[in-house]
């Protein structure tokens, strides 16, 4: 049984994500740790994210 999160705030992790919206802004490069980079999206009006792959290692 699957659990929709909507409250402002709720945080969803996984290997990988597919996110569906109707607008999506561009990427921004945002650092992590060390020369480590990642990009982040906003998606707006609508949206909606699924984890397709969990994690492995699940902290």
């Amino acid at each position: 049984m699957s659990h929709t999160f909507t409250t402002r705030g709720d945080t969803i992790k996984g290997a990988r994500i597919i996110g569906i919206a109707r607008k999506i802004s561009k990427p921004v490069l945002i650092p992590q740790s060390g020369r480590h980079k990642a990009q982040k999206i906003v998606l707006r009006d609508n949206a909606v994210c699924r984890i397709i792959k969990e994690r492995e290692y699940v902290e």
